[in-house]
């Protein structure tokens, strides 16, 4: 029994994640900064400020540009422990044990910090390797950080009108629209079918049969699935769908959009500025 409960904890939990993780518009529809800035802006400056963390090699520089991140999250009225949760699981944390190697002295030699031995091996943690581990990682948040904000302050479907505007191929905006949409539609059906078959078993399933009723369910799901495909692209194309997000209205542009779109540019300048000129001090 503690083993069911642990599975069913288990998918609750993941299936809760994934959807505060994915459906998250609320706070696109918030009165915040961001928010109140052309989307083809946002992307725009957003696309700037990844290309200035991901070539800069000042650290200092890229806490810049996160702290900038945080602010422009507050900014936006996004709770600061709800984004950090978001930008600092998976990808962030997956990053640092990729950059642990390069600690020490057998992956990245150069001054020693701290040396020690295990089963006979020296090691040494280097300062270089410190460096560039450390800037690695924060590469890695600061971009993370940035794409999250702009999914949690840009519509979806805004944002897929803005990816075809920058001339992405439709065929991969399509998926996307898509696969948004049927996220949660699948997420509903795994709740309920795991309801079902708890309020139909009334106790601990052998696992034969078990395996009986996941095959079963499987097949019905892909089964379902496939008919749902053809009739929801049926009713697309009767309704005039041709594979081109729809809003109801159009972008527009205005002047603080340009002012901001300004500001931003100034101030990526001015940091490859002084960092260029040795202001910042090396990494």
């Amino acid at each position: 029994m503690k083993y069911n409960k642990f599975i069913e904890s288990s998918l609750r939990g993941t299936l809760s994640f994934l959807r505060a993780s994915v459906f998250s518009d609320g706070y696109a529809l918030e009165k915040g900064f961001l928010q109140s800035i052309d989307p083809r802006i946002n992307l725009l400056t957003v696309i700037i400020f990844l290309v200035t963390a991901l070539f800069t090699r000042n650290m200092v520089v890229v806490l810049c540009l996160y702290g900038v991140c945080l602010a422009l999250a507050s900014l936006s009225r996004i709770n600061l422990g709800f984004f950090l949760k978001r930008t600092w699981i998976f990808i962030p944390l997956f990053s640092l044990f990729i950059a642990i190697p390069a600690l020490f002295n057998i992956i990245t030699p150069g001054d020693e910090l701290a040396g020690f031995t295990i089963g006979g091996v020296s090691l040494a943690i280097t300062r270089q390797g410190l460096s560039g581990a450390a800037l690695f990682v924060a590469r890695v948040i600061t971009s993370v950080s940035f794409v999250v904000l702009l999914s949690l302050t840009t519509r979806h479907f805004a944002l897929l009108k803005v990816l075809r505007v920058f001339r992405i191929p439709k065929v991969f905006v399509m998926v996307l629209g898509i696969s948004y949409r049927y996220i949660y539609l699948f997420i509903e059906i795994i709740e309920n079918t795991y309801l079902a078959i708890k309020s139909r078993a009334g106790g601990e399933i052998p696992r034969k049969q078990g395996r009986h009723i996941v095959a079963g369910n499987i097949a019905s799901l892909w089964l379902r699935s496939y008919r749902m495909n053809e009739a929801v692209y049926g009713a697309m194309v009767a309704r005039g769908y041709d594979g081109e997000p729809v809003l109801a209205n159009d972008f527009k542009t205005k002047t603080r959009d340009w002012v901001w779109l300004s500001l931003v540019l100034v101030a990526v300048l001015v940091l490859f500025y002084f960092s260029a000129q040795g202001r910042f001090g090396s990494i």
